[in-house]
């Protein structure tokens, strides 16, 4: 019999990632309250730092992720009052 892995919300991630930025418990408190190993919590931290400037910008991280791939494939996206042809 296999295990199944685990699969944690958004808010729950984000809140375990939080407790670990903030640096009050340590990585293995953490782990021990929320049965998530401290590497993964080292992870989602690091995600929350990294990604953290993109909520205060204008431009949505997924807009500009889609933006990013389209220029990528050497097309560009059509803006609002151009129409497709």
């Amino acid at each position: 019999m296999t295990k199944r892995r685990r699969s944690y919300r958004a808010e729950v991630k984000f809140k375990v990632a939080l407790e670990a930025a903030k640096g009050l418990k340590t990585l293995n408190e953490l782990s021990s309250e929320y049965g998530v190993h401290p590497n993964q919590i080292s992870q989602w931290k690091a995600g929350l730092l990294q990604g953290g400037a993109t909520i205060f910008s204008n431009r949505s991280a997924r807009q500009q992720r889609e933006q990013e791939a389209l220029q990528s494939h050497g097309r560009s996206r059509p803006s609002a009052g151009q129409r497709l042809r």
